[in-house]
């Protein structure tokens, strides 16, 4: 068996900075190639001690970010208008694409592929829609679908 710090988070072993025993071809073959892991030397556990607290500053910093944005994103308020019929059911749909694109044009940038939807927005009414901003932090969009004229 072989001892390793992890570099980075492989599933079913461990996180990053773990300290890990392995099979030597396991970590040969797969782990030190790849850079995911480093042997446990003395230098290395210091290397990773050093990395390791400046993950965690750069994570609590995207973090704060993160919710700084997210409060910024719950004051926003879109309003789409569509075609709708009788019952309210659109003819058409508000897509992640769409809300995206409202925000953009509002100067808040946000990745259609960060905005958890379901499926589109097919009804007339006050939706709320989340945004993901970060793995912790979850933003919420007020979305209005007004029937056309």
């Amino acid at each position: 068996m072989m001892e390793l710090i992890l570099r980075e988070a492989v599933p079913s072993l461990g996180k990053a900075g773990d300290l890990v025993r392995v099979k030597p071809g396991y970590a040969r073959n797969f782990l030190l190639p790849r850079g995911l892991a480093f042997e446990a030397t003395e230098g290395n556990k210091k290397r990773i001690a050093g990395e390791a607290k400046a993950r965690q500053a750069k994570e609590s910093a995207e973090r704060a970010e993160a919710q700084a944005f997210a409060t910024k994103l719950g004051a926003v308020s879109l309003d789409f208008t569509a075609k709708a019929g009788e019952d309210g059911k659109l003819f058409g749909s508000v897509t992640a694409g769409d809300i995206a694109e409202q925000l953009e044009a509002k100067g808040l940038t946000v990745d259609k592929r960060k905005i958890e939807m379901e499926h589109p927005l097919k009804e007339l009414g006050f939706h709320s829609v989340s945004v993901k901003l970060h793995h912790d932090v979850h933003g919420e969009v007020k979305v209005n679908i007004i029937a056309e004229g």
